[in-house]
């Protein structure tokens, strides 16, 4: 169903969205969502009904409405005479707005930052703090129809004069936790409004407050505020005003995002050579800032009915949360939120026992590891009786070699889950150690050791092992060098695959690589994946990402939408690079719980030439710069501290002498602080210092000569599909230029029943996550034709509309043999409503990714889209815009 399948209510403060026809279950499905909207709406005394047509054009009067759906209408009263009686109550909670903020403009503005407070700090924020809000406006907008606003005093004074039907978009520069608002005390015709975090209005799944982002304007005196659930905020970068009436001029004054923010400082900092990976550390941390909530971590802005805490998703968040903020309480108060609550996912009770030890480690709170021992050891436990039995996982990952998320997580996800439970041993095991829990610590090492030579005993298992597994494996830090060399050639050299769908899992992949060495080869999957987000148009990290979006994307386009669902722009689970950067670049890393010990090895690779930051502890931040150019850095160590290992960088450079503050300490022919080392690494070189104890200290390096490293010479994209290509001329007409081999018309005679003749190297196909369509319809334009006529039957499978993970729908085809044949897939917007639509073609036996993305418009009279390939495939068509994806039919034909 689209927006005008729907009927708009705007009783008093709140807005309902209901469907004005009633399918099989529908109105069952959606009416306690209507009650429950309604329960917690602000109650007043008027009703004005429209009905939303596209571009919300009110077209139908209220007699109508109650003569033709009066079976509805009448539920509807009924529901809102019990919310009428709780008038009472919900004019006293009326929407939460906070107080403003109360933080000072104190800090070194960061121009690299998203963040709009990022040089704003608090006195002393706490856990306890509740939220503030702030005030943004319009950084750009656009007019449809332009002659309907004058913005001539815009700019100036943010009054907009309206002078007819039409709308506004308003760009806010980044997304934000907010809510959009404006004011006007002439407005008297009827306006809706939008919001979204890309550059089209927001349209999510079933079983939220408002599915569809748009709603009626809410009057509060002079203020006209777009209300979408009861804590008001979603994330929203783009914001809209709709005038769908028009009788005089009047006036929009002071449009402005009225966001909300939990007080918290950056204590944190990056910096480096390269500019977009310090963009990249600041957009980590701004993701996670955005989501920090009054009482928890959450995990996405947007209300799409998974607005809460999960357990894994906040792995990564808070540790990125206590390298960029310090907030140790905060992160400590998540803790206990989520000690018990796994989400029913088997990794995310690992991923909880390895954020105690991460807090731990970074704050020295052994008081709270003591208190969780035996709650992690129950964890840790079950996944030792879990290991090798393929246990019931749900959830690893959305990519498609994880099993595309909830869908079917697999060997791989198998074989993934059983390395972390090997990681989480061990380094639970360490944390022991550091506390002087001997047993537990001898236990949970044995149980890494015994498990890790169990698996080796495996015939071929290097071999079986994909990305996410072999990432695993890596980080447990029991893989020998053979090994992890043949992992990393296998699995890690292919640039097209050695991107996960999401960074989520994208962050293991990199540690990965530090864990090998491989700085210059984890540099750059970082900026394929985290900077191709940015060059995208992303100011917040997301859920899922491609590179291959930006070939066909336009900045801030929507997105495709997937097995995850509809597709978050922020999503805080992709925070964990801010973390890397700051342990992996910058070398800042605690060697024993809280930092008394620590170690600042800062690796550059080939591309960086400087570095310099800050990570925040409870005994103060700790500080570093390098430069390999100039040869200056500086380290401050506070007190209580000692740093036990510290590289200087050198790049390729040959030292000559080095001074610290000033005093000459070591020399190239060996004179000087025989403590003082020389290290070489294939593309890093490095003095070593150890035992430095708290202080200031000043390097000071002159070389012999400076040598120029080598740049990293970048891999290709490499695909195995080609020969792509579209066809909207041929339209339902398809014989004698389509199916020369063999054709497949979707439900053409019956639902469930195809016509269908398979070419000789397929002996079968399988389709999943759709739903069959065979309806008339009252135009054949673009039907696919088929014994000399189309009957005005559209046959289709389909993605099943707005239902939660369901944007997405997949054919396996398992071919026989191994030539390369040429498929054709017709897509058909009969409707002619906007359908877009994403493929990707992944091989059907590795689940690699072999084709780039292709991108599917403008097809109301039909269109095919043709391709190469070989070997067996799966083909996923992601929805992108409009109601579904709707396919028609399959054509396969020989290569000419």
């Amino acid at each position: 169903m689209v927006a005008g399948d729907y009927l708009t209510i705007n009783y008093g403060f709140t807005t309902f969205v209901i469907p004005k026809r009633v399918k099989k279950g529908l109105f069952v499905t959606n009416y306690p969502r209507i009650i429950s909207i309604f329960l917690n709406a602000l109650i007043c005394c008027t009703i004005n009904i429209n009905i939303m047509y596209p571009p919300f054009n009110a077209i139908a009067a209220f007699h109508t409405f109650i003569l033709k759906k009066h079976k509805q209408f009448l539920c509807l009263l009924i529901t809102v005479f019990c919310a009428g009686l709780l008038h009472s109550f919900s004019a006293i909670a009326q929407y939460q707005i906070y107080k403003p903020v109360t933080g000072l403009f104190t800090g070194k503005p960061v121009p690299l930052s998203p963040d709009p407070l990022v040089n704003m700090e608090w006195s002393l924020p706490k856990a306890t703090d509740d939220l503030e809000t702030y005030q943004l406006r319009p950084v750009s907008f656009s007019l449809s129809p332009s002659n309907s606003f004058n913005m001539e005093s815009f700019q100036k004074s943010n009054v907009i004069i309206v002078n007819g039907k039409g709308s506004i978009r308003f760009d806010f520069g980044r997304v934000s936790a907010g809510w959009l608002e404006f004011d006007s005390d002439d407005l008297g015709d009827s306006v809706l409004m939008s919001i979204s975090e890309y550059n089209e209005p927001a349209k999510l799944n079933i079983g939220t407050a408002h599915q569809f982002k748009t709603a009626v304007a809410i009057k509060y005196g002079k203020t006209y505020r777009l209300e979408l659930n009861p804590l008001l905020y979603e994330g929203v970068r783009f914001g809209w005003i709709h005038v769908v009436s028009y009788k005089k001029k009047w006036h929009i004054r002071n449009v402005r995002l009225v966001c909300q923010v939990k007080p918290t400082n950056y204590r944190g900092s990056f910096s480096c050579s390269d500019p977009e990976l310090t963009k990249i550390w600041y957009t980590g941390a701004y993701t996670v800032k955005l989501n920090l909530l009054k009482d928890y971590f959450g995990a996405i802005l947007m209300d799409r009915s998974d607005r809460h805490s999960w357990t894994g998703d906040a792995y990564p968040a808070q540790a990125a949360s206590m390298v960029a903020f310090g907030n140790f309480d905060f992160v400590k108060l998540n803790l206990h939120n989520t000690a018990n609550l796994s989400n029913d996912i088997a990794s995310y009770a690992l991923y909880w026992v390895l954020s105690l030890v991460d807090y731990v480690n970074y704050t020295g709170d052994t008081t709270l590891a003591n208190q969780y021992i035996e709650n992690a050891i129950k964890k840790l436990d079950l996944a030792y009786l879990h290991f090798g039995k393929s246990p019931r996982l749900n959830f690893y990952g959305w990519d498609e070699r994880l099993g595309a998320g909830f869908e079917n997580p697999n060997r791989e996800a198998q074989n993934a889950y059983s390395m972390l439970s090997i990681r989480a041993w061990k380094e639970f095991s360490e944390l022991m150690l550091g506390m002087g829990k001997f047993n537990e610590a001898k236990k949970y090492q044995q149980y890494a050791i015994e498990k890790m030579n169990l698996v080796r005993q495996e015939n071929n298992w290097l071999n079986t092992f994909g990305l996410h597994a072999a990432a695993d494996a890596i980080n447990t830090g029991l893989i020998k060098e053979d090994e992890y060399n043949f992992l990393f050639e296998r699995n890690f050299t292919d640039r097209v695959n050695r991107i996960s769908y999401s960074s989520f899992n994208e962050w293991f992949v990199i540690s990965a690589m530090a864990k090998i060495g491989r700085y210059d080869e984890a540099i750059s999957a970082i900026k394929d994946s985290w900077g191709g987000q940015i060059k995208y148009g992303g100011t917040t990290f997301f859920e899922v990402f491609r590179p291959q979006w930006n070939e066909v994307l336009k900045n801030n386009d929507a997105p495709p939408n997937n097995q995850a669902g509809y597709t978050s722009l922020t999503h805080p689970w992709s925070a964990g690079v801010v973390k890397w950067l700051s342990e992996e670049v910058l070398g800042i890393r605690p060697l024993v719980p809280g930092f008394k010990k620590f170690s600042v090895m800062p690796h550059l690779a080939r591309s960086l030439t400087s570095v310099s930051g800050e990570v925040p502890t409870e005994y103060g931040n700790i500080s570093a710069s390098f430069d390999t150019q100039t040869g200056v850095g500086r380290v401050k160590i506070p007190a209580g501290t000692l740093a036990e290992r510290l590289l200087i960088p050198l790049g390729k450079n040959s030292p000559m002498s080095l001074k610290i503050n000033g005093k000459l300490e070591w020399k190239s022919d060996g004179t000087g602080n025989r403590d003082i080392l020389f290290q070489a690494t294939g593309y890093e070189d490095f003095l070593v210092l150890k035992n430095l104890k708290a202080g200031v200290y000043a390097f000071e390096i002159k070389y012999k000569r400076r040598i120029k490293q080598p740049t990293l010479q970048e891999r290709p994209w490499i695909y195995q599909v080609n020969g792509i290509r579209q066809d909207s001329v041929t339209g339902g007409n398809w014989k004698d230029k389509y199916g020369s081999e063999g054709v497949v018309l979707f439900n053409a005679l019956k639902n469930g029943q195809h016509i269908q003749k398979l070419p000789p190297y397929l002996n079968d196909f399988k389709l999943s996550r759709y739903k069959d369509v065979h309806t008339h319809v009252p135009t054949s334009k673009g039907l696919l034709v088929y014994n000399g006529s189309n009957k005005n039957i559209l046959g289709a499978v389909a993605t099943k509309d707005y239902n939660i993970c369901e944007q997405s729908m997949t054919i396996d085809l398992p071919t026989n043999d191994k030539n390369r044949h040429r498929i054709s897939l017709y897509f058909l917007d009969h409707e002619n409503e906007g359908r877009r639509s994403a493929i990707e073609i992944f091989n059907m036996n590795s689940l690699d990714l072999i084709s780039p993305m292709i991108y599917v418009r403008n097809y109301k009279e039909g269109k095919y889209v043709s391709f190469e390939f070989e070997g067996p495939i799966r083909i996923r068509i992601n929805q992108v815009r409009g109601t579904n994806v709707t396919l028609s039919g399959l054509f396969f034909d020989k290569i000419k």
